[in-house]
């Protein structure tokens, strides 16, 4: 097989089914040079870093067309947009996203940069509305998750309702690991926060990126001992011996 045709890779296409993948197993993308970060939209719109199998139009319009978030999907459109010109398969899978995308502000994007017959300035506007699409998107999110607490704390919702919540609202806001971790932290390390809720936050212990594990588990270590302190721990114990039987058994 060639390693490039019609403007296509063989990296890009294996880039491509691994992302198909991830989309069935509702995994997020991860930055392929770094498995343990998640994929952020700001990377798409960084040109100086090199997303590998990412930067080939095939999987960028598989993230254009079918990743649940908006301003990721939209910032992977404007990664695509300057390709689109490369060959008519590239500006006619351009075309296709447009077709099939459930997001309105990626339909408005391709119809931008189609119509104009991907001119470059066009491209730069994308890029620049795009950016501000993202901040603002993230700020909706982080207003939700504040809502979220303080619904669980007067017990509007329930605290597995609540952990849903916060998992899907930080996937969805692409909220940076640093933050993540702060998040996390300090509702295991708050004394107001049920002992439940923390027990639940615990569970989803392998979906977290491996820098808010590590986090947790310095955090706990670090932590005076308590009843609740203890408990945790010995949970997390588990959790993580239970994670290495998986791994050697598969």
């Amino acid at each position: 097989m060639s390693d490039k045709l019609f403007g296509l890779t063989e990296e890009g296409v294996k880039t491509a089914l691994d992302i198909k993948t991830r989309y069935k197993k509702r995994e997020p993308l991860v930055v392929p040079s770094d498995g343990d970060k998640f994929l952020a939209p700001e990377n798409f719109l960084n040109s100086t870093i090199d997303l590998g199998g990412l930067e080939d139009p095939l999987p960028l319009a598989l993230v254009s067309a079918r990743d649940p978030e908006a301003p990721m999907a939209l910032a992977a459109v404007a990664r695509l947009s300057p390709l689109g010109r490369k060959t008519r398969l590239i500006s006619g899978m351009f075309e296709i996203v447009g077709d099939i995308t459930k997001h309105e502000a990626v339909k408005n994007a391709i119809s931008l940069i189609t119509e104009s017959a991907f001119d470059p300035n066009a491209i730069a506007k994308l890029r620049r509305e795009t950016s501000r699409f993202i901040v603002r998107t993230r700020a909706e999110y982080t207003t939700a998750l504040r809502q979220n607490l303080h619904n669980l704390m007067d017990g509007s919702v329930s605290p597995r309702y609540f952990v849903q919540e916060f998992f899907q609202l930080t996937e969805a806001g692409n909220m940076r690991n640093d933050i993540r971790k702060k998040l996390v932290i300090s509702l295991l390390m708050s004394e107001t926060v049920r002992p439940s809720v923390k027990f639940l936050m615990l569970e989803n212990f392998h979906e977290m990126p491996a820098p808010v594990q590590t986090a947790i588990i310095q955090a706990l270590l670090r932590a005076d001992s308590s009843r609740h302190v203890d408990l945790m721990k010995e949970e997390l114990r588990w959790i993580v011996a239970q994670g290495v039987e998986y791994s050697r058994a598969h």
